[in-house]
């Protein structure tokens, strides 16, 4: 790790007690883009190793998101620390927001950290999962060993019974009800462990309305991509580290797509 991009905040463990839980143990770090809150509890999940080394993870899904957002507004649903913020949030054209989504409670806090540091303007940060209809799930923030899952926490529609201190209750909205229908939306991006198709479900009308490039970690089954998107002229051009990039048909973009894809 590059000493000089890190600034630590955590203190020696055997200063901390039960009265200390509620204090947020983080970095703050830096690279080309800004400065980051890394949750301690992560540090050695893959995108917190990258940001603490001075390095950017997923550089090429951020340079595609950069070069495609225009004019419009982004949703950004599984924020993490924040670690696509800064970038993705000086992208913006004037006027424009990134809607941001994050339901892990220590995540948020870290990621608000991030706002906070680069002095973003123009993010409205949710802590709430995106989904098909708004109300409480369960979120998987720990393994069975009681390691963070940081940025791969999942909401599980049914929890072990009587396990409860891996999971916590996270609030859940339609993305419909929370970007008001005169937004215009330019870009889509879900990384939300297996949760793509309910919040798909949940932003049809931002979809049908805006036709968004739409930016996916997991991809929904092939009934539900012909019932709600193919219908709509989507097709899938290509990948970005592992994301599927779908586009509403425009014959003059597929090759410029193409080469930004790896």
């Amino acid at each position: 790790m590059m000493e000089s991009n890190v600034q630590n905040a955590t203190m020696p463990s055997s200063r901390w007690s039960q009265e200390d839980r509620g204090v947020l143990r983080c970095c703050i770090a830096y690279n080309q883009y800004g400065g980051y809150c890394v949750p301690d509890s992560s540090r050695d999940r893959p995108a917190a190793r990258s940001v603490l080394a001075g390095e950017v993870w997923e550089p090429s899904t951020i340079e595609f998101m950069v070069g495609r957002v225009g004019r419009g507004d982004i949703v950004h649903a599984g924020t993490f620390f924040g670690d696509f913020l800064p970038a993705l949030s000086r992208a913006c054209a004037d006027g424009a927001k990134v809607w941001a989504f994050e339901p892990n409670p220590e995540n948020h806090r870290c990621a608000s950290i991030t706002v906070a540091v680069n002095g973003l303007q123009n993010v409205e940060l949710m802590n709430a999962a995106l989904g098909e209809e708004s109300g409480l799930l369960p979120l998987q923030i720990s393994d069975e060993s009681g390691s963070a899952l940081g940025g791969v926490s999942r909401l599980v529609l049914r929890p072990p019974p009587g396990d409860s201190k891996h999971f916590t209750k996270v609030q859940v909205v339609r993305l419909d009800d929370v970007v008001p229908p005169e937004r215009p939306v330019s870009i889509l991006q879900l990384d939300v462990e297996g949760f793509e198709r309910q919040a798909l479900t949940g932003a049809m009308a931002t979809i049908q309305r805006c036709r968004p490039i739409l930016i996916l970690e997991d991809m929904p089954g092939a009934d539900w991509l012909g019932r709600n998107l193919f219908r709509l002229g989507y097709q899938v051009f290509g990948s970005v580290h592992g994301n599927t990039l779908l586009m509403a048909a425009d014959p003059g973009t597929t090759k410029e797509v193409d080469g930004l894809c790896s």
